[in-house]
């Protein structure tokens, strides 16, 4: 039980770095994906794809 909590705890730490590191890299074109706790835990939850579809529907709704 731990160990899925430690599992859980490190996909949330790893879900907002990749959103820190997005927003950092795509600052200058103004492309910012809020860091909340639901995006957090779309990236938690669906990995990569989760990061993909959000960065699809940022561009296909707010531009």
């Amino acid at each position: 039980m731990i160990k899925k909590i430690i599992k859980i705890i490190k996909k949330i730490i790893i879900s907002i770095l990749v959103l820190y590191g997005y927003n950092l890299a795509t600052q200058s074109f103004n492309l910012n994906i809020p860091i909340n706790i639901y995006t957090v835990l779309i990236i938690t939850f669906f990995d990569g794809c989760g990061f993909l579809g959000l960065v699809a529907f940022y561009l296909l709704n707010f531009r």
